[in-house]
C-alpha cells in the first residue's frame, strides 16, 4: 500500500507532463528556427561549418577525426582496450574502484576533436538542434544497456544553474535518446538539492565529496522508481563521481538498477 496521498500521482502526473510540454515547445520552436534558416542558408557541419546535406551531420572530415568508443571496451565502465583481450574483462579502474551503477556506454572519447566541439556547443552556446542527433548516436552506444530499461534520468541541474543556463543539456539528450529507442524520458525522476562547486581541476576524492547528498529522488517521483531499471543520461562523464552520487540515490530510492549513457567520456592513460 502506498504511504503517499491519493492525488499526488495524479500532481507529479501534471508537473511531468507540463515540464515535458514546455521542454517540447521549447525543442519545436527551435526547430522552426532552424527550419526557417535552412531557407536561407544551406545545411553545414556543426564543426567546421562546410556544406552538409542535412542540417546538424558531421562532415566526412570531421565525422572521421571523431574518436568514437567501439570494442574492446571495459563491459562494466566502456573505457576502451587497447587491444582485445577477451570478452566480459573489466579495467584495472573498475576493479580498484568499483561504480555504484551498473554498466556505463558513451559515443566518443571527449579529449580532443568533434565530440568535445558538439558538448560545448550544446552547453554553451545554446544549440539545442543538435541534441537530436547526438541523441541518435547515444541510442547506438546504448544497445547493452537501454533493452529492457524501464526510463531515462537525466543527471540534473540545480535549479540555480538551470535558470542561469536555461535548459538542462542531459534532458534534452535524453528526449532525444527517448525519440530513438522508446523508453520514456523522466527529468522529475531525480532532483539536485544542493548546488555544488565545479568538478573541473578536483581530485577524484575531491570530485566524491562534492557531490556528496548532493542529488535525491522526489517521493512523488518514488513510485516510478521502485524495481525498475533506470539509465542516467549525461553529456559527459569524467571521474563518475556525479554519476556515482545520482545512482546512489536512486538504489536508495528503489531502483532495480541503474545504467549510465553518456555522449562522451575522459578516457586516461
Amino acid at each position: 500500500m502506498s504511504l503517499a496521498p491519493e492525488n499526488s500521482g495524479k500532481k507529479a502526473g501534471n508537473y511531468f507532463s507540463g515540464f515535458s510540454g514546455f521542454f517540447r515547445l521549447r525543442r519545436a520552436s527551435a526547430d522552426f528556427a532552424r527550419q526557417a534558416l535552412d531557407i536561407v542558408y544551406p545545411s553545414s557541419c556543426p564543426i567546421c561549418f562546410s556544406a552538409v546535406q542535412q542540417d546538424g551531420f558531421l562532415c566526412t572530415d570531421c565525422w572521421s577525426k571523431t574518436p568514437f568508443i567501439e570494442r574492446p571496451f571495459c563491459e562494466r565502465s566502456g573505457v576502451p582496450f587497447a587491444h582485445d583481450l577477451g570478452d566480459g574483462l573489466v579495467s584495472p579502474d573498475v576493479i580498484a574502484n568499483p561504480p555504484v551503477w551498473t554498466r556505463a556506454r558513451a559515443v566518443a572519447r571527449y579529449e580532443n576533436g568533434p565530440a568535445r566541439q558538439l558538448v560545448h556547443r550544446l552547453k554553451y552556446g545554446d544549440r539545442l538542434e543538435l541534441a537530436r542527433n547526438m541523441g541518435r548516436w547515444m541510442a547506438r552506444a546504448g544497445t547493452d544497456v537501454l533493452p529492457g530499461a524501464h526510463l531515462l534520468a537525466p543527471i540534473p541541474l540545480h535549479r540555480r544553474r538551470l535558470f542561469s543556463r536555461r535548459f538542462n543539456q542531459a534532458a534534452a539528450l535524453a528526449e532525444a535518446v527517448s525519440r530513438v529507442c522508446g523508453v520514456p524520458a523522466d527529468p522529475l525522476a531525480l532532483a539536485r538539492v544542493k548546488p555544488t562547486a565545479p568538478q573541473v581541476g578536483l581530485t577524484r576524492a575531491q570530485r566524491a565529496d562534492n557531490v556528496q547528498g548532493a542529488f535525491r529522488v522526489p517521493d512523488e517521483a518514488r513510485p516510478r522508481i521502485v524495481g525498475r531499471r533506470v539509465v542516467l543520461i549525461d553529456d559527459v562523464m569524467t571521474s563518475g563521481a556525479t554519476a556515482n552520487a545520482c545512482a546512489r540515490a536512486l538504489l536508495r530510492a528503489g531502483a532495480d538498477q541503474v545504467d549510465l549513457l553518456v555522449f562522451a567520456r575522459v578516457v586516461t592513460s
